[in-house]
């Protein structure tokens, strides 16, 4: 199934490759970022995530905590539709389920989950075994 999801202006936008016939796990964060911006998130290990940026001068990143993550934020709507990491030299993603615009998608309800007390070992490895692997920028 394809999903097309955006920032609010569509600055940002992104086509995700997802599995066909799975549920689409939602996972509300639990981090201070999260919590602030609303960040609920998916990625499957099976997917295929292609990412447009309209003008990528008016896109920001931020990095905190272990600064092994990039928020990718448009500077116009200040809508942060993904988030990307580079493990083993290797591009791996989630996305907001927020930005989705497909509709009709058979989403769950979003579950809790705090990633406080990880090592910076173990939230790659976390990363690496459930992010979305395939990710190109277009």
């Amino acid at each position: 199934m394809r999903i097309h999801g955006a920032c609010h202006c569509g600055n940002i936008s992104f086509e995700l490759d997802w599995p066909d016939g799975a549920a689409i796990p939602a996972r509300r964060c639990g981090c201070g970022f999260c919590r602030k911006h609303g960040g609920v998130w998916t990625a499957s290990p099976a997917g295929r995530l292609e990412v447009t940026l309209r003008d990528p001068q008016r896109v920001s990143h931020y990095r905190f905590g272990t600064r092994t993550a990039d928020f990718h934020i448009c500077s116009d709507c200040g809508a942060a539709p993904l988030v990307t990491s580079e493990i083993g030299g290797r591009l791996r993603a989630v996305v907001s389920v927020n930005a989705f615009e497909t509709p009709g998608l058979p989403l769950g309800d979003a579950a809790d989950v705090s990633f406080d007390g990880e090592s910076e070992a173990e939230r790659l490895e976390r990363r690496a075994r459930n992010w979305i692997p395939d990710v190109r920028f277009v």
